[in-house]
Formats: structure tokens, C-alpha cells, sequence
């Protein structure tokens, strides 16, 4: 990972500053690289999930095996070697999702993108997108609403707060569909000031700033599409050795071109991760849930599924790369 960036990520994740890890263009590689981290972890402490999983298809056994991702970026289910993922690790993995960056961890897991290839095009995005976040004061704004809540006509409402101090075009948005009333609006951050202060009369229960540096996800990202999109030309992008489903439609990638073509248009476009989920559960019934791992640094997925869907819930472990080994079991 030194070599792509050329700086020392662990030394950075391990021993700060903390606000320079925050930053996105450091904060990306550390969760990309993270996650697969917590990958090989899961592959040495418990190779026998090899043996519980099955891979994802028609007329592919349906048994219990690999679920989804969570929203700081990881992968769903996983046992392969860090950046070398072969045909007999993932043959009986039911699927992957990874949470915007997370993505390409999924890809790498899923042998549809190099490690050394896929750390540099994720270094590409985090700069770009940091460059686009300093350009627009922005943010993201975590909110659960009740079932009254009208996201839409609350950001339209925001926009034209906006254009009332004289700010031309501006952004406010649903970013992050996370799971039911439960959303994340990114934009000007005067926008989302005035959403935290309006929170009772748009039947928000709780508001939240997230500690990101831009309003990721929405059109204020538009200079980052260009410089991935070049850096994804020169790519090699295999066909994924089992399901991975984007966030830009929650579907199953197709082929190398849609990758490269849905890895861009997600920089500007919602993560639809609650009907990613359902995607990606979806099965016949009496058909036993997978196992589902959360891999990488938090824990998120677990909180997202007793939401919204407490039979994959029963069958979620996550694993980090920094936890103690004991953690996987728990």
C-alpha cells in the first residue's frame, strides 16, 4: 500500500494525527485497505466459512454463505487473500456489496479488480473528491425521520433557503437511502443548517452532522468523475467471480464496461444501499439467510440489518483487522 500512496498507511491508521486520517483523501485507502485486512483475517481465523458458504446464481446452492457490506466501506462476507483472490477462495460465496468506497474492496474480493490497480484508483477518487469538498462548503447530514417525513420537499424547501442568501445552484439532496426513515442528506452546509433547525416542522426525530469533509454522493462531486473516470480506462476489469451488487441501482454488475461505468456514476449518484439489501437477501421462503460478515473498521451493517432485516441480523458477525481475534466470535 506504501508504494501506491507514497506515504505510510498503517503508521498513519495506527498513530495519527487523527484529523489527518480524517481527511478524505487518507481516510478512503485506510477503510479500502482495512477491509481487506479484516478479508485476510476472517480467511486465517475461520477458514471453515469456505464450507458454509455457497455462491449466488440460479440453480446455485442457496445454503448459508455470504451477505452484504456497511456503510463505513467494507465489503460484505469474505475469506480471500489480501489483493489475490482465486477462483476456489470465492467459488462458494453468495455475494458482496461494499458502501461507496467499499466497492472496490467488493471488487477486489470478488476478483474483478488488482489490489495495486484498485489502491490507486481509490487514492485517484479520495484527492479528487477532497479537491471538490474545499471547493463548496458542504456536508452530510445523518437523519431518522418519522413515517410523516417528506425528504423531498424538505431539501426543496432547503434549496430555496439557499437561493434566498444568494447562493446560485445550490445542493441539498437525499445522498444515502440507508434504511426505512432512515436517510442521509448531503449539500451546502447552509442548507443543512437550516434542515437541523427545522428538523420538528419536517418530522425529523434526530439529526446528525457526519464528520466528512464535502457532500459526497451528489453533484458538487462532479470534478471527481473525470479523474476516476481516466484512471478506470487503464484498468484491467475482470467479470466478478460472483455477485456484486452497486450502489448506483442496487443490481448485480453485469460486466468489466459496467463496472468502469457505475464505479463513476456512483461518485455523483445516492447509495440505494436499502434496496441494495434487499437485493441482495432476497429469496424464496423457507430458503435459509447466509452468514453474513462485516468486514473493516465498524459496525454499522449490524445496526442496519436489526432495522430492516432481523433474519440476515441472526446470521451477522463483523470482523476487524485491529480486533482481538475473539471478536470474530462474538
Amino acid at each position: 500500500a506504501e508504494k501506491v500512496l507514497g506515504y505510510d498507511l498503517l503508521s498513519l491508521c495506527l498513530e495519527g494525527p487523527r484529523d489527518a486520517l480524517d481527511r478524505t483523501q487518507h481516510c478512503q485507502p485506510a477503510v479500502f485497505v482495512a477491509s481487506l485486512a479484516a478479508v485476510e483475517k476472517l480467511n486465517h481465523l475461520q477458514p471453515e466459512v469456505r464450507g458454509r458458504v455457497g455462491r449466488g446464481g440460479p440453480g446455485r446452492d442457496s445454503g448459508p454463505g455470504l451477505g452484504a457490506a456497511a456503510p463505513r466501506a467494507c465489503p460484505a462476507v469474505a475469506e480471500a487473500p489480501l489483493g489475490s483472490v482465486s477462483p476456489q477462495v470465492v467459488e462458494r460465496c453468495v455475494a458482496a456489496a461494499g458502501y461507496s468506497v467499499g466497492e472496490f474492496a467488493a471488487l477486489v474480493f470478488a476478483g474483478a479488480l488488482g489490489f495495486a490497480e484498485a489502491l490507486y484508483a481509490v487514492k485517484v477518487r479520495a484527492e479528487a473528491m477532497q479537491k471538490a469538498s474545499e471547493a463548496v462548503p458542504s456536508g452530510m447530514l445523518s437523519v431518522v425521520g418519522r413515517r410523516e417525513a417528506n425528504y423531498k420537499f424538505a431539501c426543496l424547501e432547503a434549496r430555496k433557503h439557499c437561493e434566498s442568501l444568494g447562493i446560485e445552484n445550490p445542493v441539498c439532496t437525499v445522498s444515502n437511502y440507508l434504511f426505512p426513515d432512515s436517510r442521509v442528506i448531503a449539500g451546502h452546509l447552509q442548507a443543512l443548517e437550516f434542515l437541523q433547525e427545522n428538523a420538528r416542522k419536517y418530522y425529523f426525530k434526530r439529526t446528525k452532522m457526519l464528520p466528512v469533509s464535502g457532500a459526497f454522493h451528489t453533484r458538487l462531486m462532479e470534478p471527481a468523475v473525470e479523474p476516476l473516470a481516466e484512471v478506470l480506462k487503464s484498468i484491467e476489469i475482470q467479470k466478478p467471480l460472483l455477485c456484486v451488487y452497486s450502489n448506483v441501482d442496487g443490481k448485480k454488475y453485469m460486466h468489466s464496461k459496467h463496472i468502469q461505468k457505475l464505479l463513476v456514476k456512483q461518485v455523483v449518484s445516492p447509495v440505494l444501499w436499502e434496496q441494495t439489501m434487499h437485493s441482495v437477501y432476497e429469496r424464496k421462503q423457507g430458503t435459509e439467510f447466509p452468514y453474513t460478515y462485516e468486514v473493516g473498521p465498524g459496525n454499522q451493517l449490524g445496526a442496519i440489518l436489526k432495522q430492516c432485516n432481523l433474519k440476515a441480523w441472526k446470521q451477522y458477525k463483523h470482523v476487524d483487522a485491529l480486533e482481538d481475534e475473539e471478536a470474530v466470535d462474538t
